[in-house]
């Protein structure tokens, strides 16, 4: 090894675990906060979907008019707080009766909270922002989106399935985008068994506003939404 570089390195090896360890305060303070702003929020649906959407297209309306209903039926609205159809969502959500919440990200291009926002919390990790979408949620609203939407998908379809959270409504919203994924889900996914056949189960489908409200009505007819000793200690280790 080059001499010169010995010292450097290190150095380096002193600097990075202390790094790290300012970082951790970082993330504790990131969930500490979001904890304390939305530790009353309940019932809350999580809505993700795509950022890139503009204004006055079908889609954009779609979302709008969801979470209008959605705020309007009691509950609060929770989704990514940036532009494209989390604005869309905290637009509709504002206008309802319930509240509008954005969770932002702080992101190397700048992503700008929507105005549409009674409770706005940025956030430098992925993962605490994600916790907090899963902690406050008794139902994921999914919309057409791209990567970002299909991390958050998937992310809530491992935690119910696998006991990580409560068992809860996931629905995607607007069949004819979904299709395909779904068709590739039942033929690869469950067909090659990597996932259980009831696995699929976890999954609605819908194309109107009030299907969507109305699917997670009926889910918690019977239960309530609050959640029981057993789900409270599991939420609490997420």
């Amino acid at each position: 090894m080059n001499q010169d570089r010995q010292p450097k390195l290190a150095e380096l090896a002193k600097e990075v675990p202390a790094r790290e360890a300012w970082r951790v305060f970082g993330i504790m303070a990131e969930l500490v906060e979001a904890t304390e702003r939305l530790v009353g929020i309940h019932p809350a649906v999580s809505v993700f979907g795509s950022a890139r959407v503009q204004p006055g297209t079908p889609y954009y309306e779609l979302a709008e008019e969801t979470a209008r209903l959605l705020s309007d039926a009691g509950f609060a609205v929770v989704c990514g707080g940036g532009p494209g159809l989390m604005e869309a969502t905290n637009k509709g959500a504002f206008q309802g009766s319930g509240l509008a919440v954005g969770l932002n990200i702080d992101l190397p291009m700048e992503q700008p909270s929507s105005r549409y926002q009674h409770i706005s919390l940025r956030f430098k990790h992925f993962f605490t922002r994600k916790a907090m979408f899963a902690k406050v949620a008794t139902a994921f609203i999914v919309l057409p989106g791209g990567y970002g939407t299909l991390d958050e998908l998937f992310e809530a379809l491992t935690l119910v399935q696998t006991g990580k959270t409560r068992q809860m409504p996931i629905i995607l919203v607007h069949e004819p985008y979904w299709r395909g994924l779904i068709t590739w889900m039942r033929e690869r996914l469950a067909g090659e068994g990597m996932i259980s056949p009831n696995d699929l189960d976890l999954v609605q489908v819908y194309d109107r506003p009030q299907e969507v409200v109305d699917a997670i009505f009926a889910f918690y007819e019977k239960r309530g939404f609050a959640p029981s000793p057993q789900e409270r200690e599991v939420l609490l280790n997420l």
